[in-house]
């Protein structure tokens, strides 16, 4: 398939700044409609668009919408082909709704949430009527406290029982799908070098599923990719910079003593059967200060692999110009990280690009679903959707 042509079209709520539709663009879906209701998001999806030669078939057909998601409208927002959207014509609907109600970080307050938008996305499908579904939320969904809101949508999908607020059996006559898997999913496993466990849900419609199996991704990489390897050439461009000027002994000093610090903590946690990969990124949210890496425990696990996670660096260019470097690769407790190399961590393309400020660009890859994760679940889905398409065409 060719970047001009649409083989299977999906349609993704609460895009951020693209990991997840990038990792389905990977697989093989063409995006009819990416929603974001954040402005600096929106941008950056828009420019990248404009800008890719491999997101031809977007940059003509994709209506990329700056608009909350209870305001998104797939009749009159989409169209395909020229004309409106028709109801179960969509490959896929997926969906990275808002985290928060799930974490920790969040408090957990679930549907009490206002940010919860499970029950947004159930609409849409019910309206849709997808061939599959794809919704990515955080690995707190599945804890136990959580058992009954889990029933809840999987009833809303599948139909059955779920236990109501006032604790009595409330029966759902569903949408005919199958939840064909709910489950986690280790970014590691996919060369990402993070710890960043997703929580996973594929619905398919019945009518589509019928005899074809659906296989969950199997891991990409038996060993992890860790932080050195990630960004040992990134970071040596950082310190290149200073080399043969009034710094150089220092900049290649920090860059070794960095280098070194990281191996070995890769090393150490090799011989115990782990590896150096990075804590979870978190973006953080508008409500709170500047960037970082995270809370006590992430800054600490940073600082093993020689980053000091109080901050964000600025790029090469820009710490050139503002003469950042005493605070961004000179510190005392060892590099900050710039946004690029969060977006390594996080398995984005080199060449995409972030709208907005430092701060703003940060949080934008802070909460993102990491590409090859995506990618992988895509590929899942395609199979069942080409296998369905295969054995309908010959009238089985």
């Amino acid at each position: 398939m060719t970047s001009t042509e649409a083989e299977f079209t999906s349609i993704e709520i609460c895009a951020g700044a693209g990991g997840q539709a990038i990792g389905l663009h990977a697989a093989g879906f063409r995006h009819l409609a990416l929603v974001e209701i954040d402005k600096h998001a929106a941008a950056t999806l828009q420019r990248n668009v404009d800008s890719r030669k491999d997101w031809v078939w977007e940059k003509r057909n994709c209506f990329l919408l700056h608009k909350d998601v209870n305001d998104f409208d797939p009749w009159g927002d989409v169209q395909k082909d020229g004309r409106p959207l028709e109801a179960e014509e969509l490959d896929l609907l997926a969906g990275g709704v808002p985290c928060p109600p799930f974490s920790h970080a969040g408090k957990q307050l679930g549907k009490d949430d206002e940010r919860d938008l499970f029950p947004r996305m159930l609409d849409l499908v019910k309206d849709l009527r997808p061939r599959a579904v794809m919704i990515e939320n955080v690995r707190g969904i599945m804890d136990p406290k959580f058992s009954d809101y889990r029933d809840y949508i999987k009833a809303r999908l599948e139909g059955g029982t779920y236990r109501g607020e006032d604790g009595s059996l409330v029966k759902e006559p569903g949408l005919k799908y199958t939840v064909c898997h709910w489950g986690l999913l280790e970014a590691s496993d996919f060369g990402v070098p993070q710890l960043r466990p997703r929580a996973i849900l594929v619905a398919i419609r019945n009518d589509v599923l019928k005899d074809v199996k659906y296989e969950w991704p199997t891991p990409t990489h038996e060993e992890a990719v860790s932080v050195v390897e990630a960004l040992g050439k990134s970071m040596q461009e950082r310190y290149e910079a200073f080399y043969d000027g009034p710094r150089d002994r220092e900049a290649r000093e920090a860059f070794v003593q960095w280098h070194g610090t990281a191996t070995k903590r890769h090393e150490e946690l090799k011989a115990k059967g782990s590896a150096g990969i990075a804590p979870t990124l978190v973006g953080g949210s508008k409500k709170h200060g500047g960037a970082d890496l995270g809370p006590s425990r992430a800054k600490a696990a940073w600082k093993q692999l020689g980053v000091s996670g109080l901050g964000v660096a600025n790029d090469i260019e820009t710490c050139s110009k503002k003469g950042s470097e005493e605070r961004d690769l000179f510190g005392p407790h060892g590099p900050m990280l710039t946004v690029e190399q969060a977006a390594i961590i996080q398995g984005f393309p080199k060449d995409w690009i972030f709208d907005g400020g430092k701060t703003a660009q940060y949080r934008q890859v802070g909460n993102a679903f990491p590409p090859p994760v995506a990618e992988a679940v895509g590929r899942s889905i395609i199979d069942v959707l080409r296998g369905a398409r295969e054995r309908d065409a010959k009238g089985e």
